[in-house]
């Protein structure tokens, strides 16, 4: 299986490029900046992107691939055809190239793209480890293993520890849905013909429900149709946790997060305390981040050297 390379220690490092391209950070930070300041939806866009980059092969840039020749890549699945800002970490990586080149890779670029992503939309910073090489193989094929917002308790466990990750990371990962946009592909099942018995998921709080039968009604036709994760709020905050709790969330995967003691114990805790959602989340993304099993350092992110 193409996970098993990926949890040997990999060389990072907070300093790896003190010397050869001192800027960088500050370089991709600007670029999203002004990105962000154009399209309110850049920074759920590259946090999902660093998602499914890790959740691969490791976070080596996988994701940031085109298709070529008879290959279809990991941008053009199912799971990533909503990722639109791939044009963002293209943009770093030119205006660090014009400084440093050949020096940082594409996976680089996009971890420290998602923690500023997170910095502008009111979340915490944290110290990206350096050092990821960039990955040369990406099938679309592999996306099949990202966790599904339709999973239990027990398959979202099993996704996260082959990663090395933790029940409270899985718990602190999830907030990260307090950003973003779901269409109703990834979670009509739960409000028409949900089972035999119900038509609509009874973890769903009726109101809510109908809220989202309206949205999306059965013969939807819109293809862009669906609604914010949080729609209450903008900002990296505390909020999706608390939706949780009211069973007004989207995917029955976050919902899930209530069917065991340890884990609904964590929902609890990072709905009433900001402080610790957001140290969690901090130390959860650095563990994620650092799973690497990248090869090159690419010159242009969509293709291999």
């Amino acid at each position: 299986m193409f996970l098993s390379h990926l949890y040997v220690a990999s060389a990072l490092s907070m300093n790896h490029y003190d010397l050869t391209c001192p800027n960088v950070e500050s370089i991709v930070a600007k670029v999203v900046r002004d990105a962000t300041s154009r399209d309110k939806t850049v920074p759920a866009t590259l946090l999902r992107m660093h998602f499914h980059d890790c959740f691969l092969r490791g976070c080596d840039g996988s994701v940031l691939l085109e298709s070529r020749g008879g290959n279809k890549a990991e941008r053009d699945a199912a799971p990533n055809k909503s990722l639109h800002a791939f044009y963002v970490i293209e943009d770093a990586k030119r205006a660090v190239e014009a400084v440093c080149p050949a020096i940082v890779s594409c996976a680089d670029i996009l971890a420290f793209a998602a923690r500023d992503a997170v910095v502008l939309s009111g979340g915490p910073t944290w110290d990206v480890p350096k050092g990821r090489k960039d990955g040369r193989t990406s099938k679309a094929s592999e996306t099949t293993v990202l966790p599904s917002p339709a999973f239990n308790i027990s398959q979202l466990q099993k996704a996260f520890s082959l990663r090395g990750l933790s029940l409270q990371d899985l718990v602190a990962l999830t907030g990260a849905h307090t950003l973003g946009f779901a269409h109703c592909s990834t979670f009509e099942n739960r409000i028409h013909n949900f089972n035999s018995t119900h038509d609509v998921d009874p973890n769903l709080r009726p109101s809510f429900a109908a809220t989202l039968k309206s949205i999306c009604p059965l013969k939807n036709k819109a293809p862009n149709a669906g609604i914010a994760m949080d729609p209450s709020s903008k900002t990296f905050d505390t909020t999706h946790y608390k939706l949780i709790i009211q069973h007004k969330t989207l995917f029955a995967s976050d919902q899930a997060l209530l069917t065991t003691p340890q884990t609904k114990y964590l929902v609890y805790k990072f709905a009433t305390s900001k402080k610790a959602f957001h140290s969690a989340f901090a130390k959860s993304m650095i563990k994620m981040s650092s799973l690497n099993g990248g090869q090159e350092i690419r010159k242009d992110c969509r293709v291999v050297n």
